[in-house]
């Protein structure tokens, strides 16, 4: 049974590990895990290298897909799929935000640590357009 908007907008703002799916000319879409944050009724961001593949493929096909599933305590995901509305740069708050939304609060130092040389990272917002959801009862 699809969710209510207000059902999917709040299941998407929960820290589920996304799948993002964008568009790769003849051949299937790329599909990689990744974090992401939303707030309902807002933009939806990811963070990526400005030299990825993925921000190679945001850029030429200006549109992205995110996919977040739980199986407890019930069968539910959300799918949403939408324009690549901005790219800008990434803030030292916004990697804070990004790994605290998943991270327990020791993790967090050791990740930002971790994740300094991998160097300069981008945001790119995603206005939701499309969605697709289902809670399909206990297993």
């Amino acid at each position: 049974m699809p969710l209510p908007l207000e059902e999917r907008q709040s299941f998407l703002a929960q820290p589920h590990i996304g799948a993002l799916a964008v568009n790769k000319a003849g051949r299937a879409p790329l599909s990689v895990p990744i974090w992401y944050q939303y707030s309902p009724g807002g933009e939806l961001w990811i963070i990526t290298s400005p030299d990825s593949q993925k921000m190679q493929l945001l850029k030429e096909s200006g549109r992205f897909s995110i996919m977040a599933q739980v199986l407890e305590p019930t069968v539910r995901y959300v799918t949403v799929e939408g324009p690549v509305t901005r790219i800008g740069p990434m803030s030292d708050e916004m990697h804070l935000e990004m790994a605290s939304r998943y991270l327990t609060p020791d993790q967090v130092t050791r990740y930002l640590k971790y994740a300094e040389p991998i160097g300069v990272q981008v945001a790119v917002y995603m206005r939701p357009e499309h969605w697709l959801s289902a809670d399909m009862g206990p297993l």
